[in-house]
């Protein structure tokens, strides 16, 4: 019985992980691809599936044009991580705060407030899209100053991201407060002395959701440049290029130009994965 039960047990542990490795392979095939893509030479044609998958010759071509002086993409890159990195640390400060007064405080007219925040977070963005440009236009936020317009379009909206952090803030004793309180503490030093340090984990899950947001932006991206180049992100710039004549070419410039946008990202989910989930298991409570 012993014997027919661990038979049994490895079968399903087989079957289970040749069922993760398939998933696996179809998962990462992309990324190979593209990373082998941005490997072929410039000049190099498209043969048959093979041909196409394994270049003929390896070449850095498409990386070194990336930073040559011909190409812009390291002020692209650059105009990115500014947007990316201002966004992730006052969006995340706003969310803090916000997600604070929700968790702690009872005012009039809270309950309604978290409700039609909640709702209006349903409505996609870019339905707001004409209105926010005509208004970042008449400040001067667009064109040459897109990249503060985005930055600030960002971060005046985030107060409404506050459900997953509120969450994780009721998690945290109210005892804790009440004692503070008594004590003297403000409401200033139980935020900043009591109960940041113990949110370590909604903090990180905060700002990498601030920060991925603007990294992947295309639409509004490119609506506020409007054409003016140096105030491109890397997702409007590429996209210009696999919109020119020389496809062939610069399609592989476009792929070692993913790769380098991927490097960031990718390091900071390894990094921060363990805090990242906690964070996102912690905040998934009903408040």
């Amino acid at each position: 019985m012993n014997k027919s039960m661990k038979t049994k047990r490895a079968v399903g542990n087989a079957i289970t992980y040749a069922t993760l490795v398939i998933i696996s392979i179809i998962w990462l095939f992309p990324f190979v691809c593209l990373f082998l893509q941005s490997l072929r030479s410039y000049n190099e044609g498209g043969g048959g599936m093979v041909e196409y998958l394994l270049p003929k010759q390896f070449s850095l071509d498409s990386y070194i044009y990336l930073f040559s002086e011909e190409s812009k993409f390291v002020r692209w890159y650059g105009n990115t991580l500014v947007i990316a990195f201002f966004v992730a640390l006052f969006q995340t400060i706003v969310v803090l705060c916000v997600s604070y007064a929700l968790s702690r405080m009872r005012f009039k007219g809270r309950t309604f407030l978290m409700k039609f925040w909640l709702i209006l977070g349903m409505f996609p963005g870019f339905l707001t899209m004409i209105c926010l440009y005509f208004l970042l236009k008449q400040f001067h936020l667009t064109q040459e100053g897109a990249i503060p317009g985005l930055i600030l379009i960002a971060v005046a909206s985030s107060g409404m991201g506050y459900y997953v952090v509120k969450g994780y803030f009721d998690t945290i004793p109210k005892a804790l407060d009440e004692a503070a309180r008594i004590d003297g503490a403000s409401r200033a030093r139980i935020f900043f002395t009591m109960i940041i340090p113990m949110s370590k984990p909604i903090i990180i899950y905060a700002a990498l959701v601030a920060f991925m947001a603007p990294w992947c932006d295309y639409i509004f991206a490119s609506y506020v440049a409007f054409g003016y180049s140096d105030s491109y992100n890397v997702a409007v710039a590429m996209q210009r290029w696999v919109w020119t004549n020389d496809y062939q070419g610069f399609f592989t410039r476009f792929c070692a130009g993913g790769i380098l946008i991927a490097v960031p990202v990718t390091a900071l989910f390894i990094c921060l994965q363990k805090y990242y989930v906690e964070g996102v298991t912690g905040g998934a409570v009903k408040g």
